[in-house]
């Protein structure tokens, strides 16, 4: 199987991260791309994701995912150990209400203040700065909740490591190019930020 992917993008990030978790990295072909470049936007590869977005994982049928969690659900499927995505039912809507969370109020807005702020993509998109900058605010908003959730907690999502700490670890990384990091006084989040980059999937 393959995966395309731009290695420096957070969504590709958590791909790999998840596949490391599992012991899975050696099972896939990475095909990088040149966003910047536009090799995502060409018709053949509009045939195997007509989002024109990264990550995709191809089958060695050709069939082809899109979207990073559908990806990792992929693979939490067929490698269920360890499991990343929920024990039982309670600790798998959990998980899923922090991808959820992550995804939207987080992730989302770390994307758009990139884009919009950066204008790297101008090519494609029309920018709008202030929007980028009100977005800054709601992943600083965010960043201020996570340090108070992680108060005496070592994982973002019960007693162990899941897809929530890969979403959060690649997005806190991210956040690096918004020029918006950890401050001094969100001692929870530095803390639990300093134990997952010290594990080996973080690397990736």
């Amino acid at each position: 199987m393959k995966i395309y992917e731009m290695k420096k993008a957070p969504n590709p990030r958590r791909v790999r991260m998840f596949m490391a978790e599992k012991g899975i990295l050696d099972q896939a072909e990475f095909v990088e791309m040149d966003l910047q470049q536009g090799e995502n936007l060409t018709p053949e590869f509009a045939q195997k994701n007509p989002m024109k977005k990264v990550p995709v994982l191809e089958l060695d049928d050709g069939t082809c995912i899109s979207e990073t969690m559908a990806i990792c659900r992929y693979f939490e499927e067929l490698h269920p150990q360890p499991p990343l995505m929920g024990k039982d039912a309670l600790d798998k809507a959990r998980i899923e209400q922090w991808l959820r969370w992550l995804e939207l109020y987080f992730f989302m807005p770390t994307g758009m203040c990139f884009q919009h702020t950066s204008g790297v993509f101008k090519d494609r998109m029309t920018p709008f700065p202030e929007w980028g900058e009100e977005c800054r605010k709601g992943v600083e908003k965010f960043m201020h909740f996570l340090n108070k959730h992680l108060e005496g907690r070592e994982f973002i999502v019960g007693d162990h490591f899941t897809a929530a700490d890969i979403s959060a670890l690649c997005t806190v990384d991210f956040n690096k190019v918004n020029k918006i990091g950890i401050q001094p006084d969100q001692t929870n989040l530095q803390a639990w930020y300093d134990r997952i980059s010290q594990r080996e999937s973080a690397k990736v």
